[in-house]
């Protein structure tokens, strides 16, 4: 397993990072604990939970993911300083799907919701501090989860990014948090936080958790110079595209128990062109005899940009062959031809 540097910090996280979103929903806790050993047996240091996880959010499962976690770690005390653990405050509900369960609608990034969440995040891991702990999406409306363009919409209240940065140096102060980072981010949103840092000597963002696959690359345009001149890194989500990408769904195929057959509310991925151009790169996966998703995991693994890869699963057979990816590495010839796809049909899931 290869490991990167997570952001100015001094911590090395592992080239693939364990996604837990299923977790409580289409896996159970025992599911969960085989996870973490088989992840942690092959060189993952990496756990990226949330408070609102399992997804789709519902008042009945949230905050499982995190007590699965929790009870694994109460039974290994000793692993915990081997483990990057990573979870996440959800944001104000500003669009239809953002969930309203959570300290109701003006969930925003306060000093009463920050706390609120960190506290009971913590007590759900079963754990003193998070390694890393993340801004879920912004406190603003702005481009977010399949938004095309920027909305141009006037909130009628934001928490100053100032303000939730003092916060969170807080926290960094009084060893609950050793670094914190922001995800599903824009160019000036990381701007502004690295901004603040500066202007008030606060903790910099170490990374940012965004969507990126061969069917959304956005993220190169805006941010991934921010990896280079920054260091700030991308902890990539979605490098599979709700498993589009693994040619598990070609055809029309639905199988039973996979995310989309369960649920009606990811469709980021299952638009025509998005569909149109997954088979293309399917295609080109099974042409150099590769697994379409070793294929996909393995172009994110080769951006320089990448500081980790967050992969999930709902069956080891899947998890053992995303964390397989690592020792994957496309010839250039391959990826040459991975840009001619991308320049025939740039971003068709964004």
């Amino acid at each position: 397993m290869e490991y990167r540097r997570l952001g100015d910090s001094d911590v090395q996280v592992s080239l693939i990072g364990l996604g837990t979103m299923t977790w409580g929903e289409q896996n159970t806790e025992q599911d969960a604990h085989a996870q973490i050993d088989y992840a942690l047996d092959h060189g993952v240091n990496l756990i990226d939970a949330a408070e609102m996880y399992p997804v789709p959010p519902r008042p009945e499962t949230q905050g499982s993911t995190e007590r699965y976690i929790g009870t694994w770690l109460a039974q290994h005390r000793s692993a915990r300083d081997k483990i990057v653990l990573a979870t996440k405050i959800a944001g104000p509900a500003r669009q239809p799907h953002n969930p309203r369960h959570i300290r109701g609608e003006g969930n925003q990034f306060d000093r009463k919701n920050l706390t609120e969440a960190l506290n009971d995040s913590l007590k759900r891991l079963q754990t003193d501090y998070v390694d890393l702990y993340q801004l879920h999406w912004p406190d603003r409306s702005t481009m977010t989860f399949g938004r095309p363009a920027y909305p141009w919409v006037d909130d009628a209240y934001t928490v100053p990014i100032e303000e939730t940065l003092s916060v969170l140096a807080e926290f960094v102060k009084a060893g609950k948090v050793r670094h914190v980072g922001v995800s599903n981010e824009t160019p000036w949103g990381v701007a502004q936080f690295l901004r603040a840092a500066e202007k008030l000597d606060l903790p910099r963002i170490v990374s940012i958790q965004n969507p990126y696959s061969l069917l959304n690359r956005t993220y190169e345009a805006g941010l991934s110079e921010y990896a280079h001149r920054d260091h700030v890194g991308l902890l990539a989500y979605s490098p599979l595209a709700f498993g589009w990408l693994s040619g598990k769904y070609e055809g029309g195929a639905r199988p039973a128990g996979a995310r989309i057959s369960l649920f009606e509310r990811f469709q980021r991925y299952s638009k025509p062109q998005a569909v149109q151009a997954t088979t293309r790169y399917v295609e080109l996966a099974k042409r150099h005899g590769l697994s379409p998703a070793q294929f996909a995991l393995a172009f994110v693994n080769s951006r320089p940009f990448l500081t980790s890869n967050l992969i999930g699963a709902t069956s080891l057979d899947q998890l053992k062959e995303n964390i397989g990816s690592a020792d994957v590495k496309l010839a250039p010839d391959v990826l040459a031809e991975i840009d001619a796809l991308h320049e025939l049909q740039p971003n068709p899931a964004p």
